[in-house]
C-alpha cells in the first residue's frame, strides 16, 4: 500500500469509526442540537479519521508481512515507510506521531530498536506493536499484540476483552476510576496456561490510557487499568487512548534497557543553551518533531550525527524527556491492545476500530 489516504478519498469523507451510544449522559441535547454541535467539529473528526485510515491500512499490511526471523529494525522500517506513504508525510502537518513500539515478552512498552540493534523476532515472542499517525497534530494512538505461537491466544484474548471493556465504560461525565475498575475486573477474570503453568492475568498497575490533545500524546488525564484511580470525569469532545496491558508477571513495570524514545517537554519555556551542538539538536527536534515523540533512528534519518552529548544535555535541562522501555519481570509475558476514541456530543466514536481489532 503506497497511495496516500487523501487520494483514496478525494472528497475528504473518510471512513467513520465505530459509533457507540453513551450509557450515561444520553439526553443532554435534542438530537438537532447535538447534530449541530457534531458538525461544528467536523474538520477535527475528518483529520482524525484520515489518520485512522492510514493506521488501519498500515497495520493490515504489516500483520500479513511480519514473520519470525526478521530483525526488529527491518520490521519498524517497513511499517514506518508504509505509514509515511499512506499518511502523506508532510513536515509537522502530517506524519508519524511517535516511534514504532515493538516491545517483546516481559517488556511492555517504549522499546524500539536503535541503530545497530540486531534483535530478531522469534516464533515464541509476544510483541506489542504500538504506532501512531497524525494529521495536523490529531493523533491516532493504537496498538495490537502479535504472537505466532497459539499458546498465547488466551492472554491476548484477555487483554483485547479488557480494552473493549474500557471502551464500553468510557463516556461523557464518566469517572476515570470507574473505567479502571471495569477493566481490572475483566482482565483478572482470565486464567491462562502457558507451557504447563497457570497464571492469573494481571492488569499492569502503573501503565494507563490517557487523554490526547493536538501534538500532545499525553494531555493530562490518565485512564487507569486498575481500581482506585481518581474521580476526574471525561468531558465532551475529548480524545482518549484507551489501552490496557495484561501480564503473567508481577503486574508492574520498571525502566529497563537502552533508551530509544524521547519527547520535547510540552511546557518547556525558553532555556538558554551554552553548547552549540545542543542548540543545533534542539533546532532539529523543533523542525522535525515539535512536541511529538521521536527516537534515535529518526534523528539519524534527519542527518544528525554525534548527537549523544547534546541529547543528554537537552534531557538534563528538562527540555527533552527520555522515555526508557518499561518492563515487568524477566521471563513473563505481557500483551496490549489500544484504540483512540473521541467523545462526540452525539455518540462515542472508536476512530481507530478496524476489522482486525
Amino acid at each position: 500500500p503506497s497511495v496516500p489516504i487523501s487520494q483514496l478519498f478525494p472528497d475528504g469523507n473518510y471512513p467513520v469509526g465505530q459509533e457507540m451510544d453513551y450509557r450515561t449522559a444520553k439526553d443532554r441535547f435534542t438530537s438537532e442540537e447535538a447534530r449541530t454541535l457534531d458538525r461544528l467539529h467536523n474538520d477535527i473528526y475528518a483529520e482524525a479519521r484520515q489518520a485512522a485510515e492510514a493506521h488501519r491500512q498500515t497495520r493490515k499490511y504489516m500483520q500479513s508481512w511480519i514473520k519470525p526471523g526478521m530483525t526488529m529494525i527491518e520490521i519498524c522500517e517497513e511499517l514506518e515507510k508504509t505509514a509515511r506513504a499512506l499518511i502523506g508525510e508532510n513536515g509537522l502537518k502530517a506524519g508519524l506521531a511517535f516511534p514504532t513500539g515493538c516491545s517483546r515478552n516481559h517488556c511492555a512498552a517504549h522499546y524500539t530498536p536503535n541503530h545497530g540493534d540486531n534483535t530478531v523476532l522469534l516464533y515464541d515472542d509476544v510483541t506489542k506493536f504500538d504506532f501512531g499517525t497524525h494529521i495536523n497534530g490529531r493523533i491516532i494512538d493504537c496498538a495490537w499484540t502479535c504472537a505466532f505461537n497459539p499458546k498465547y491466544d488466551k492472554l491476548i484474548e484477555a487483554v483485547r476483552d479488557a480494552t473493549n471493556t474500557g471502551i464500553k465504560a468510557a463516556g461523557i461525565d464518566v469517572q476515570l476510576c470507574e473505567i479502571g475498575a471495569a477493566i481490572q475486573e475483566v482482565m483478572e477474570s482470565y486464567e491462562v496456561e502457558i507451557d504447563g503453568k497457570t497464571y492469573q492475568v494481571k492488569s499492569i498497575r502503573n501503565l494507563n490510557g490517557h487523554s490526547i490533545a493536538p501534538y500532545r500524546i499525553h494531555a493530562g488525564k490518565t485512564v487507569p487499568i486498575v481500581k482506585g484511580g481518581d474521580a476526574t470525569v471525561m468531558e465532551e469532545n475529548e480524545f482518549y487512548a484507551i489501552e490496557t496491558f495484561g501480564s503473567t508477571g508481577r503486574g508492574q513495570v520498571h525502566d529497563d534497557m537502552d533508551v530509544s524514545h524521547y519527547m520535547k517537554n510540552f511546557d518547556a519555556g525558553y532555556i538558554p543553551l551554552r553548547l552549540q551542538s545542543s542548540k543545533q539538536l534542539l533546532n532539529t527536534v523543533n523542525t522535525n518533531f515539535g512536541t511529538l515523540a521521536f527516537c534515535k533512528r529518526w534523528l539519524d534519518r534527519t542527518g544528525a550525527t554525534k548527537y549523544q552529548m547534546a541529547l543528554k544535555d537537552l534531557c538534563d535541562k528538562g527540555i527533552v524527556e527520555a522515555y526508557p522501555p518499561l518492563c515487568d519481570i524477566k521471563g513473563c509475558y505481557t500483551a496490549q491492545f489500544e484504540h483512540t476514541i473521541v467523545l462526540r456530543p452525539t455518540c462515542k466514536e472508536v476512530i481507530s476500530r478496524g476489522d482486525d481489532y
